[in-house]
């Protein structure tokens, strides 16, 4: 193993970090070659010859075609390398976006580290944590990218969790999947909320009822990951808690690691920017761990994408510092909250036939119906020869994007699942 990554290893070892790291998450390290040569250099020399760029009187060159499509920004803003972690005031102004946030959030956490989209971050996690064979456990129905992530790519086993029971979160399920796990040793575990694709956010209640069940799980000596994949993280319209369980968890106890994945891909309209942070959080953590953590994790960056897209961290930058875009996001949030309004006025008011029940939702983009009888798929391909677009998802779901709806089509869209569904039972 590459002394770097022992040096590492040594100084993780002890800390729920350390004991976590997969077998890779063990080999990486951050070289000393070029890029912190070149870091090194641009603090103290007065002329640097390190990074493969070109200058011009101190400026990196930018052709001017270019530079007047993107009049906001300096050239170095525009086309110079990130830092591998990402630009630095950017990962401090999200950090401070975060605490204000989620001001329950006690505890000395890492400084986020940029990331090309969430899913990347929930990727390098896998990287850094999960080996082959490796189970980890998450809500059922689940985003499709999971199972790939964690299953096709990393040769483990992503065991879904029903996420619902009796209108509300499964408790028995979740008490019963994380008891099994922690018998082994070690729980690892993804929480998506507002969850994808059901559109539901645990109320407090339920809330504290999963801090207390891995709270629980290290009190008996297992060691506990929880990867907080907080995607659509803002977006609350109901009676959900409006912080990330990251919050509750961060200092919870030595023997839990919370890791946030989040960024404003979806609460700040900026999809295809595809930038996001990993944040770390535990209370067996110090800021010389944090250290040796961020190394391994720039050590996936470095050899995956070298550094996430520069322009897209300065520009989301600008907009965290611009009170304008707080006022925007509060016109878009209405309008968001308005179409989820819509939506549950008609599955509350309309008899659905029995073969589609609308699952719990009250945050996020989706909702979704669980097909009693009937294929997803095929009600699926039923809407689309109406001229309508659903996701089936895993045989039983269909999740419906209310977010990508305007108002005025939601009982026409929603009309038509229910008539879909009613002519495939009647031909079955």
């Amino acid at each position: 193993m590459n002394p770097l990554a022992d040096e590492l290893n040594s100084l993780l070892a002890g800390s729920v970090a350390g004991r976590l790291l997969s077998a890779l998450g063990r080999r990486l390290y951050f070289p000393r070659g070029i890029i912190a040569q070149a870091a090194e250099a641009k603090k103290t020399a007065a002329v640097n010859a390190t990074l493969g760029m070109a200058y011009r009187q101190g400026k990196p060159l930018i052709l001017r075609a270019l530079a007047e499509k993107l009049p906001a920004l300096t050239s170095d803003e525009a086309v110079s390398y990130a830092p591998t972690a990402g630009v630095e005031s950017f990962r401090t102004a999200w950090k401070q976006a975060m605490l204000r946030k989620n001001p329950s959030i006690s505890a000395a956490l890492s400084l986020p580290a940029v990331v090309p989209g969430i899913t990347a971050g929930i990727s390098y996690a896998a990287d850094l944590f999960l080996d082959e064979g490796q189970t980890m456990l998450g809500p059922s129905p689940a985003w499709d990218n999971y199972s790939l992530v964690f299953g096709e790519r990393r040769g483990g086993v992503y065991e879904g969790v029903p996420l619902f029971s009796g209108g509300g979160l499964n408790r028995e399920g979740f008490r019963a999947a994380v008891a099994k796990a922690a018998r082994s040793g070690t729980v690892r575990i993804i929480l998506n909320f507002p969850h994808n694709p059901s559109g539901y956010t645990p109320v407090p209640a339920e809330a504290d009822f999963l801090a207390g069940l891995f709270e629980e799980a290290a009190e008996g000596g297992a060691d506990v990951l929880v990867l907080c994949d907080d995607a659509y993280f803002g977006l609350f319209y109901e009676d959900s808690v409006r912080e990330s369980l990251f919050g509750r968890l961060a200092g919870l106890h030595e023997k839990i690691l919370a890791v946030k994945i989040d960024g404003p891909t979806k609460e700040d309209y900026v999809w295809g920017l595809r930038t996001a942070f990993i944040t770390f959080g535990s209370r067996g953590l110090d800021d010389a761990l944090y250290a040796a953590l961020e190394k391994k994790l720039m050590a996936v960056i470095r050899s995956s994408v070298s550094c996430a897209n520069t322009p897209a961290q300065h520009l989301t930058r600008m907009l965290l510092e611009d009170p304008s875009a707080r006022a925007e996001k509060a016109e878009y949030f209405a309008l968001l909250g308005a179409r989820y309004r819509a939506v549950k006025a008609f599955v509350e008011m309309e008899k659905a036939p029995a073969m589609v029940e609308a699952m719990p939702f009250n945050s996020g983009y989706f909702m979704c119906f669980r097909c009693k009888g009937i294929g997803a798929e095929a009600l699926r391909q039923a809407l689309l020869a109406r001229g309508i677009g659903t996701i089936a998802l895993g045989g039983e779901y269909l999740r419906v994007t209310f977010a990508s709806l305007e108002e005025s089509e939601i009982p026409r869209v929603y009309r038509a699942i229910y008539e879909c569904a009613a002519e495939l039972d009647r031909g079955s």
